[in-house]
This record gives structure tokens, C-alpha cells and sequence, in this order.
């Protein structure tokens, strides 16, 4: 453990972008898994809605800072190929 007052700081702020960020990860691969999961049922109607959800989720995640404009960009265009591909 640092013994700097600002050291002991960027310690606990790391700690708190760490949570941050894990759980706005955790919902993209949530939505990401609901996406896949309804394109298997085979119902395109709710796959959809949950593609338009997985990229909502995507696109908030990269206004955050959390993913990266091109990774976010590459999911989205791999969902969108499975999507068209199912319909």
C-alpha cells in the first residue's frame, strides 16, 4: 500500500473505474448473450429488439470510455451479419 496521501487516492480511484467498468462490460456481454440466445429460438422479432438493446448497450459502453470505438464497431458489425443471416 502506498504511504502518499495522493498516492493512497489513484488507489481508491482505480478501484472505483475497476467496478465501473466491469459492470458495464457485465451488461454488454449480458446483452450480447440475450442477442444470441433469441437468434437460436429462431424468433426475429425479439432478436430484433435484442439486437437493438446489445447495440445501444455497446454504443453506451464507448461513450464511457470502457470499449474502444473500433471494438465496439466490430461487435456490432458481427451481430448485425449473425442477424442478417438468420432472417
Amino acid at each position: 500500500m502506498p504511504n502518499i496521501k495522493s498516492a493512497i487516492k489513484r488507489v481508491e480511484k482505480a478501484q472505483r473505474r475497476t467496478k465501473r467498468n466491469k459492470a458495464i462490460k457485465s451488461t454488454v456481454k449480458t446483452a450480447i448473450k440475450k442477442f444470441q440466445a433469441s437468434l437460436e429460438q429462431g424468433d426475429t422479432s425479439t432478436a430484433a429488439v435484442n439486437l437493438r438493446n446489445a447495440i445501444k448497450t455497446i454504443d453506451k459502453a464507448v461513450t464511457k470510455g470502457v470499449l474502444h470505438r473500433n471494438t465496439a464497431a466490430r461487435k456490432k458489425s458481427i451481430l448485425q451479419r449473425k442477424f442478417n443471416q438468420a432472417v
